[in-house]
């Protein structure tokens, strides 16, 4: 902390800026810069403010050589060391101290608008960071005294984790196959593991159906070799053949001797 305390930073740097010498107020109504004879300036120069740890400092400087003129210290802001005027916002009031403990009012312009607005903002800046880092200070050191959490094991504390039961829930919800649905909201149960019955013996392949009467014939079908028609004496020989096979058979079934 003392290392950043001793660190002077540049918060802004304006070029052009005028003082005057403000009469005694005779009253708490605030300064007016109407009243300062501002067409006879005391002296001009260059303004710089500075910030070392919290205290802004309000540098007036010359131009050319750089050497200071007057300085005014702020520890606040707004405060005393630094007030604006009633009657326009370029002009304020800074409150001067030479190091001994002597220490005067002084009248400050800035002959654009845009420079006073860049010296109000620069010293609401450095404030506004002042009271964060104060109050970041202040939380860092509520967590210091307040109770601390203990999440360390203690001496011979130990925990247990069952793997084996992580792995069979793993496995079991992987393993869960959907099953089949058919028409009508039922479901099929699956077959079982590796094709075999509760006889451990292979079921025997299901016969290819048939085609039944009236089913329409697929183009499958008419694409399959059809066979070529006998000759007409060869239909009637084989018709022959077949019906005095049929009817010998007929006969030895029956028992029946025919006259």
């Amino acid at each position: 902390m003392a290392a950043e305390e001793e660190y002077e930073s540049v918060l802004c740097v304006k070029p052009a800026v005028l003082v005057y010498r403000v009469p005694p107020r005779a009253s708490n109504r605030g300064y007016r810069a109407a009243e300062w004879q501002l067409d006879q300036p005391a002296w001009s120069g260059r303004l710089r403010i500075t910030a070392k740890g919290s205290t802004a400092f309000i540098k007036l400087e010359d131009k050319s050589s750089g050497e200071l003129f007057a300085q005014a210290p702020v520890e606040q802001f707004p405060g005393i060391a630094v007030e604006g005027v009633t009657d326009s916002s370029r002009y304020f009031v800074i409150r001067i101290e030479d190091g001994n403990g002597r220490r005067a009012f002084i009248g400050v312009g800035f002959v654009d608008r845009g420079d006073a607005f860049d010296f109000n903002v620069a010293l609401q800046d450095h404030f506004k960071w002042v009271r964060q880092q104060s109050e970041l200070a202040r939380q860092a050191q509520d967590l210091e005294q307040g109770p601390k959490l203990d999440l360390g094991f203690k001496e011979g504390q130990t925990i247990k984790l069952n793997i084996a039961n992580m792995k069979k829930k793993e496995g079991g919800t992987g393993s869960t196959r959907p099953r089949p649905a058919v028409p009508g909201g039922l479901s099929l149960l699956p077959p079982p593991p590796g094709g075999k019955s509760s006889s451990g013996e292979r079921p025997a392949p299901l016969p290819t159906a048939a085609q039944l009467p009236g089913t329409p014939i697929t183009d499958s079908l008419l694409s399959w070799p059809q066979p070529t028609a006998a000759p007409a004496a060869d239909v009637w020989g084989d018709f022959a053949k077949a019906s005095g096979s049929a009817s010998s058979q007929a006969q030895g079934n029956t028992g029946w001797v025919q006259f």
